[in-house]
């Protein structure tokens, strides 16, 4: 088990980096291409993204999932897993193809048609992946994972920005979207040098297809309840309106994947080892909660408070549209922070079975939403998809934690400090940047009033309520020093 806390530090420490790395690539990325390009490109992209989407949760069937949570599995197992998977890409991307007239159609965009046929092979690289990257998640082996992320980010950022500029429009985002699949495919399998062999379906292979079937459902519906506002928008308001409400969902969603991908990776692989150890789970699992939640409540705040700045400093004056419904769905970043990890819980302990009647109750109630809001355009679509999480959050966190080592009240004491610190830091910032930001510049501006929210909140943090030692030792953890706790006991 030290082993495993050892490959635990250095995995969180390594994605650690690399999802801050990506954070900024992809930040970047957004504030170049929203400069060059005009909110239609962004928005014929996302017409055809948020149906291909759906397609896209089927290429690993959750047999990734399925991979890292077993005890034990063997190469035979991996293989005939490997080649389900790649089957089910050619078929996805067979069919993406096939129905590429009829998202041209239902759009009445002539050109989705060929962006539809080209996305296609996005399926097939992402499938031929997937079972070399479990590979490598299941050996813990984060640091090359991360590595893989990064250059692929990095090249079909570099390719995107490169074709915006020399004039392809849509097409320098499509061709982004094919080659971050296509990299990190080939990247994994240099990485991992595995060799599929011959296929062969038993008993324990169609049990992790049992298991990987519902992971699957469960992402189906929670995409479903999370991207049909996007279709019904690009359906009924238009190219520009998607690509608007578009852009301000990817800039709210940028730190919020960011951070699930840097937890989420690390914490399932080692809380699946540690399905048995009771105390030992608790005490993994709250220590990951508390540390997502300390990074994302400053975030969301920020968010809030300076969507105006955060608009214009980001995407530019041409995306003034954007800052209502930035605004409006900053609280999902917070949603997102508590409710995500429930899924490293169940999906551990095998109690997949209850995502997927989670996501049976959300998604209705999402979808019906959206219609509500749809008359009002983006914004009324980013207040029902707001109100909705918000209301989902409470129910969500006691129907998970039901019967498990995590209690209520342990998910209430994880919360606690970080929104306190926030309840003081919030105010400090606004009046800075109401009293003294408004003759500055909007980057100045905003990193002024960034600066004042980060200090207020981590000294109410780490100093007011006592967290200091805390997250010291996670970050001790982190460079391999020993914790406060320990250096006592030594000294004792």
């Amino acid at each position: 088990m030290q082993d495993l806390k050892q490959r635990t530090i250095r995995g969180s420490f390594a994605k650690l980096c690399a999802q801050g790395a990506n954070f900024f690539l992809r930040v970047g990325s957004v504030m170049i291409l929203a400069r060059i390009l005009d909110p239609k490109d962004f928005g014929l992209v996302g017409m055809v993204t948020a149906v291909t989407g759906v397609l896209s949760l089927f290429r690993d069937f959750g047999l990734s999932t399925a991979t890292v949570q077993r005890d034990n599995i063997t190469d035979e197992q991996i293989s005939t897993l490997f080649w389900i998977n790649l089957s089910v890409g050619v078929l996805l991307a067979i069919f993406s193809l096939a129905i590429a007239p009829v998202v041209a159609a239902f759009y009445h965009e002539p050109r989705l048609f060929a962006v539809t046929a080209v996305l296609a092979t996005g399926l097939f690289f992402n499938a031929a992946g997937v079972q070399h990257s479990a590979i490598l998640q299941r050996q813990m082996r984060f640091t090359a994972l991360s590595l893989i992320d990064i250059i692929s980010l990095i090249v079909s950022t570099v390719v995107g920005i490169g074709m915006a500029i020399r004039g392809y429009g849509y097409w320098a985002l499509v061709i982004m979207a094919i080659l971050i699949p296509f990299v990190g495919t080939v990247g994994v399998w240099l990485t991992t040098a595995w060799i599929p062999s011959r296929p062969r379906l038993h008993a324990e292979v169609r049990s992790m297809m049992r298991f990987g079937g519902a992971v699957t459902l469960n992402s189906l519906l929670i995409y479903v309840a999370m991207n049909f506002e996007k279709v019904l928008l690009g359906r009924f308001w238009g190219a520009e309106a998607i690509g608007i409400y578009g852009r301000a969902y990817q800039l709210i969603n940028i730190p919020i994947e960011n951070l699930n991908a840097t937890a989420s990776g690390v914490a399932f692989a080692a809380l699946s080892r540690l399905q048995e150890d009771h105390a030992r789970f608790k005490s993994y699992f709250l220590k990951g909660y508390s540390l997502v939640l300390a990074l994302t409540l400053p975030i969301t705040t920020a968010c809030a408070l300076f969507a105006h700045d955060m608009i214009f400093g980001f995407l530019g004056p041409k995306w003034h549209d954007a800052v209502p419904i930035f605004r409006l769905l900053a609280p999902t970043i917070l949603v997102f922070a508590i409710v995500n990890p429930m899924a490293w819980l169940l999906c551990a302990l095998g109690k997949v079975g209850r995502l997927v009647k989670m996501a049976v109750v959300l998604t209705p109630c999402m979808v019906a939403g959206y219609f509500v809001g749809l008359p009002y355009g983006p914004k009324g679509v980013a207040f029902a998809y707001s109100t909705l999480m918000s209301l989902w959050m409470i129910p969500a966190i006691v129907w998970a934690v039901h019967g498990t080592v995590i209690s209520v009240r342990d998910i209430l004491m994880a919360v606690r400090w970080p929104l306190a610190s926030c309840i003081v830091a919030a105010p400090l910032a606004y009046g800075v940047q109401v009293f003294y930001g408004q003759s500055m510049s909007v980057l100045s501006r905003l990193i002024l009033e960034g600066s004042v929210l980060v200090a207020a909140y981590l000294g109410m943090l780490l100093f007011v309520t006592g967290q200091k030692t805390f997250y010291l030792d996670l970050l001790r953890g982190l460079i391999g020093s020993p914790s406060v706790k320990q250096k006592s006991l030594a000294s004792a």
